[in-house]
């Protein structure tokens, strides 16, 4: 069958060649945004009399049917057009006849694929985020729910000093804030509108392209013609927000797959977000967490793809850009199903702080405290560092721990030692005099709730 766009060529192309050109298997998802698009710019060729009133009423009649038909499965999407757009002006010339011809007067499919992926990736992109708060709000819970539960904190996965659950947890959720906002601030600049650049130069005929913005509920309108058929920033912006959100995710499924190991234990996944093994009876495999993990790997490799497609375009369109699509629709599949999962997940996981608290008791991780102890009754910070140091050694040496270390063994490093450095040493202790603003106290992870759940409320999606 001819091409919509024959003319000058005969518009017969080899089937290989059809369908290595046709993007309808991707783009079809993007039906209600081409048709809405469509049925705005009818409405202002009316407007600005480029075709009349009638024709443009019968136009968005014939669109708002093929809405319909489409919605209700009356009418299927033909796979064998090239893409949503042909296939959707294609529907609507065999209903309406030459009145339906009239449709692409003033614009190109230049502008109207980058106005369809621009109002497509602006409403998923709000999804998302409401997936994310969903997320943050859940894990705000959970460290709430153990605001005072002691574990080790790590560096270089080194048992460092103690810290709670929850202060562990809310450093997620700062992260999940981030996340939120970056992928507001790329929601922005996504909505500005393309349509009315046409294939690049603009046109001749007297449109308004402000009317259209407006009606489509973008904020303003692309200021140059070029760039506004040839700039995919959007998409990259996007993708990049996604593998960051993504790297988060992937950080945390990093940690629960440790912590529910046989050398951890601190938490128990629940049966619903795990998997046996199919020869080890004994195994309950974290393979949620683990698929989160992996699918880290994939976002990356479509932010490094759309990269790649656009480093070397010269202006203004070019057909590799029929790319951007499946990578961007990809990362924002990936990012959604990671996150319906991670959020049950990590509502119905059951947190065992006694395993935590003997982990934190066994691995001298209040030796710093130790040192301050010192410090504060006038010994040097230095001094008191290798005496600590020498401390824990001993400890080592004979099975014990800070907390079982008789007073006469403290005495015999320093006689500034007295009865009440148990006190100080004890793991509660520790926990407590952290302080400082953002520091692991009960008061300070309480405080980082408030100021977590007060964001929330006032970010509006």
């Amino acid at each position: 069958m001819a091409k919509m766009w024959a003319g000058r060529t005969d518009g017969v192309t080899d089937g290989i060649a059809d369908d290595f050109n046709s993007s309808i298997g991707v783009d079809c998802r993007m039906y209600k945004e081409d048709i809405s698009g469509s049925m705005a710019h009818a409405a202002m060729l009316g407007a600005r009399g480029i075709i009349t009133k009638e024709e443009a009423e019968s136009i968005r009649n014939g669109l708002k049917g093929i809405m319909d038909d489409i919605e209700s499965g009356r009418l299927k999407i033909d796979m064998s057009c090239e893409d949503i757009h042909m296939f959707v002006e294609q529907e609507l010339t065999t209903r309406l006849g030459d009145v339906g011809k009239k449709l692409h007067t003033a614009r190109s499919r230049n502008d109207q694929v980058a106005l369809d992926v621009r109002m497509y990736l602006r409403g998923r992109t709000s999804e998302l985020i409401s997936l994310v708060r969903e997320l943050a709000e859940t894990l705000t819970d959970l460290a709430e729910e153990h605001k005072a539960a002691i574990m080790p904190g790590y560096t270089h996965l080194q048992r460092a000093q103690p810290v709670t659950f929850g202060h562990h947890i809310m450093a997620y959720v700062m992260m999940l804030l981030r996340d939120m906002d970056r992928l507001s601030d790329c929601s922005k600049r996504m909505n500005v509108s393309p349509i009315g650049c046409c294939a690049l130069a603009g046109t001749t005929y007297d449109t308004d392209r402000q009317f259209e913005a407006a009606a489509l509920g973008f904020d303003g309108i692309c200021l140059n013609s070029m760039d506004g058929v040839s700039d995919r920033d959007f998409c990259i912006e996007l993708i990049s927000c996604i593998a960051i959100l993504m790297m988060h995710l992937s950080r945390f499924s990093e940690e629960l797959i440790m912590w529910s190991s046989w050398e951890f234990g601190f938490i128990e996944l629940s049966d619903a977000y795990t998997t046996g093994s199919s020869i080890m009876p004994q195994k309950k495999n974290p393979d949620m967490a683990e698929l989160v993990r992996g699918k880290t790997g994939r976002v990356y490799g479509g932010l490094m793809a759309m990269l790649t497609i656009m480093k070397g375009l010269p202006l203004a369109y070019n057909k590799d850009m029929q790319e951007d699509k499946e990578r961007v629709f990809d990362a924002l599949d990936t990012a959604e199903m990671c996150l319906k999962v991670f959020i049950p997940m990590t509502a119905t996981m059951r947190v065992r702080e006694d395993a935590m608290k003997e982990a934190a008791r066994r691995g001298f991780i209040n030796a710093t405290d130790l040192a301050d102890y010192l410090v504060k009754k006038g010994m040097p910070f230095r001094t008191a560092y290798k005496i600590s140091g020498q401390i824990v050694a001993l400890c080592i040496e004979k099975g014990k721990v800070l907390e079982t270390l008789g007073l006469d063994e403290y005495k015999s490093f320093s006689p500034l030692f007295e009865e009440d450095v148990y006190g100080e040493i004890s793991l509660e202790t520790c926990v407590a005099k952290r302080i400082s603003q953002g520091g692991t106290s009960v008061a300070s992870v309480e405080e980082q709730i408030r100021a977590v759940r007060k964001a929330l409320a006032d970010k509006h999606v």
